[in-house]
């Protein structure tokens, strides 16, 4: 499926590829590609066949943030009117939070600003040598949005998120792994099908135990040690009670791939 700035792909095994499509601009965040990523999260939530979601982006950048076309350009906008704008704009890109399934971020080029807090958003990172990553909101003169504060220090620690929102400076992709922002860096020319490649096998894992540890991780079961124990509790008989869980044992003695259903 094609939208506005926007395409989305439903590939093999469960995987959705979603490439932000609006290279003129570095694939910022406009109006019509917010609007076709409002759809996409809705219909991937209803999907039960979705196991995991892979973004990207189209051309030599992954995301150049929001659209700065309107920022400053109301000078007279009251307070109120421009958290209005901006707090619809945060629920509506951080939304693939709230898909149950994994999601990657296959940053082929730089992500600055709030396209740095959608690859944040995601569960697992990977970044082509020709990333970047930058969150240089008090360099423009404006505090951090979209959930940087909480995003960056969950993914890099505090340390990291002190030293890249306030200084605003710029990660290459050695960088990016040094400060534990992405899992590994590949190279450009075989970037994508890499990254498709472990979407691939995460797909390829029990989707029931998947969603829950997904959930887990995310914060459901991370508020302390004790609300760890007692998420895992209830998560893990879950998954036993499946026949994946039988599919599962029955491969390792096999030894073959296992071909769970979700069942």
């Amino acid at each position: 499926m094609t939208d506005q700035h926007l395409r989305v792909e439903h590939r093999d095994g469960g995987v959705v590829l979603l490439t932000l499509d609006n290279p003129a601009q570095r694939n910022a965040m406009s109006l019509p590609m917010t609007a076709a990523w409002d759809a996409a999260m809705t219909e991937l939530r209803l999907d039960r066949a979705v196991r995991v979601v892979v973004v990207t982006g189209s051309g030599p950048a992954f995301c150049s943030g929001g659209d700065t076309g309107w920022i400053g350009a109301e000078p007279h906008a009251s307070v109120a009117e421009l958290r209005e704008r901006m707090l619809p704009f945060y629920r509506s890109w951080l939304a693939i939070r709230e898909l149950e399934v994994p999601t990657l971020a296959a940053l082929n080029g730089p992500a600055i600003g709030a396209g740095a807090c959608l690859a944040l958003a995601c569960d697992l990172r990977y970044a082509a040598t020709a990333a970047r990553f930058a969150v240089p909101f008090t360099r423009l003169g404006m505090h951090a949005g979209m959930a940087a504060t909480w995003l960056l220090p969950e993914v890099a620690g505090r340390a990291v998120a002190r030293d890249l929102l306030l200084t605003g400076r710029t990660l290459d992709a050695e960088g990016m792994r040094a400060a534990g922002l992405v899992s590994a860096v590949l190279p450009d020319e075989e970037f994508l099908d890499a990254v498709l490649a472990t979407a691939d096998a995460v797909a390829a894992t029990a989707p029931v135990a998947t969603r829950l540890t997904t959930a887990a991780l995310r914060g459901e079961g991370q508020a302390s040690f004790a609300a760890a124990l007692q998420w895992e509790a209830l998560a893990q008989p879950v998954t036993l009670a499946t026949e994946d869980l039988q599919e599962g044992l029955a491969a390792a003695r096999e030894k073959r791939r296992p071909r769970f259903t979700g069942r």
